[in-house]
Protein backbone atom coordinates (compact mmCIF):
# COMPACT_ATOMS: atom_id res chain seq x y z
CA UNK A 1 0.00 0.00 0.00
CA UNK A 2 1.15 3.54 -0.81
CA UNK A 3 0.13 6.40 1.48
CA UNK A 4 0.29 10.05 0.47
CA UNK A 5 0.46 12.59 3.28
CA UNK A 6 -0.29 16.08 1.97
CA UNK A 7 0.01 18.98 4.41
CA UNK A 8 -0.87 22.51 3.36
CA UNK A 9 -1.54 26.03 4.52
CA UNK A 10 -4.02 28.10 2.55
CA UNK A 11 -3.85 31.73 1.57
CA UNK A 12 -6.22 33.82 3.73
CA UNK A 13 -9.91 33.87 2.78
CA UNK A 14 -9.85 30.98 0.31
CA UNK A 15 -11.02 28.06 2.45
CA UNK A 16 -14.56 27.83 1.02
CA UNK A 17 -13.40 27.84 -2.61
CA UNK A 18 -10.65 25.37 -1.77
CA UNK A 19 -13.06 22.96 -0.08
CA UNK A 20 -15.13 22.83 -3.29
CA UNK A 21 -12.00 21.87 -5.23
CA UNK A 22 -11.09 19.26 -2.60
CA UNK A 23 -14.55 17.69 -2.85
CA UNK A 24 -14.14 17.31 -6.62
CA UNK A 25 -10.66 15.81 -6.20
CA UNK A 26 -11.97 13.36 -3.58
CA UNK A 27 -14.73 12.27 -5.97
CA UNK A 28 -12.20 11.81 -8.77
CA UNK A 29 -9.61 9.99 -6.61
CA UNK A 30 -12.20 7.54 -5.31
CA UNK A 31 -13.04 6.55 -8.90
CA UNK A 32 -9.42 5.65 -9.72
CA UNK A 33 -8.38 1.97 -9.96
CA UNK A 34 -6.39 0.97 -6.88
CA UNK A 35 -7.90 3.67 -4.66
CA UNK A 36 -8.40 2.57 -1.04
CA UNK A 37 -9.33 5.63 1.03
CA UNK A 38 -8.69 9.24 1.89
CA UNK A 39 -9.30 11.58 4.82
CA UNK A 40 -8.78 15.31 5.14
CA UNK A 41 -8.55 17.40 8.30
CA UNK A 42 -8.08 21.04 9.23
CA UNK A 43 -5.99 21.45 12.39
CA UNK A 44 -6.71 24.16 14.94
CA UNK A 45 -3.71 26.13 13.69
CA UNK A 46 -5.13 26.21 10.14
CA UNK A 47 -2.95 23.52 8.61
CA UNK A 48 -4.77 20.96 6.45
CA UNK A 49 -3.66 17.34 6.29
CA UNK A 50 -4.91 14.89 3.69
CA UNK A 51 -4.07 11.19 3.81
CA UNK A 52 -4.70 9.12 0.67
CA UNK A 53 -4.18 5.37 0.30
CA UNK A 54 -3.67 3.47 -2.95
CA UNK A 55 -2.95 -0.22 -3.50
CA UNK A 56 0.29 0.34 -5.43
CA UNK A 57 2.80 2.90 -6.68
CA UNK A 58 1.32 2.53 -10.16
CA UNK A 59 -2.16 3.40 -8.90
CA UNK A 60 -0.84 6.37 -6.92
CA UNK A 61 1.15 7.56 -9.93
CA UNK A 62 -1.93 7.31 -12.18
CA UNK A 63 -3.78 9.53 -9.69
CA UNK A 64 -0.89 11.99 -9.50
CA UNK A 65 -0.77 12.26 -13.30
CA UNK A 66 -4.54 12.41 -13.96
CA UNK A 67 -5.11 15.52 -16.14
CA UNK A 68 -7.80 17.04 -13.91
CA UNK A 69 -5.69 16.41 -10.81
CA UNK A 70 -2.66 17.98 -12.52
CA UNK A 71 -4.75 21.08 -13.28
CA UNK A 72 -5.87 21.23 -9.62
CA UNK A 73 -2.22 20.94 -8.51
CA UNK A 74 -1.31 23.95 -10.66
CA UNK A 75 -4.34 25.86 -9.38
CA UNK A 76 -3.30 25.06 -5.82
CA UNK A 77 0.18 26.49 -6.34
CA UNK A 78 -1.09 29.51 -8.28
CA UNK A 79 -4.06 30.43 -6.06
CA UNK A 80 -4.62 28.48 -2.86
CA UNK A 81 -1.41 27.42 -1.13
CA UNK A 82 0.77 29.54 1.06
CA UNK A 83 2.88 26.42 1.65
CA UNK A 84 2.62 22.64 1.36
CA UNK A 85 4.59 19.45 1.85
CA UNK A 86 4.05 16.06 0.29
CA UNK A 87 5.23 12.66 1.50
CA UNK A 88 4.76 9.42 -0.43
CA UNK A 89 5.17 6.44 1.89
CA UNK A 90 5.23 2.69 1.37
CA UNK A 91 3.48 0.86 4.18
CA UNK A 92 5.85 -1.63 5.80
CA UNK A 93 3.43 -2.85 8.45
CA UNK A 94 -0.32 -2.50 8.88
CA UNK A 95 -2.25 -3.62 11.95
CA UNK A 96 -5.80 -2.85 13.00
CA UNK A 97 -8.02 -3.11 16.04
CA UNK A 98 -11.80 -2.74 16.05
CA UNK A 99 -13.58 -3.54 19.28
CA UNK A 100 -16.89 -3.86 17.43
CA UNK A 101 -15.70 -6.10 14.60
CA UNK A 102 -16.05 -9.29 16.66
CA UNK A 103 -19.55 -8.31 17.81
CA UNK A 104 -20.77 -7.77 14.26
CA UNK A 105 -19.43 -11.17 13.16
CA UNK A 106 -21.07 -12.89 16.17
CA UNK A 107 -24.52 -11.39 15.53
Amino acid sequence: MIVTVFRSRLMPGLKDDYVALVERMAELASSMPGYISHKGFFAEDGERCTIVEFESEEAQRAWRMHPEHRAAQREGRDIYYEAYSLQICEVKRDSKFDRNAGRAAAE
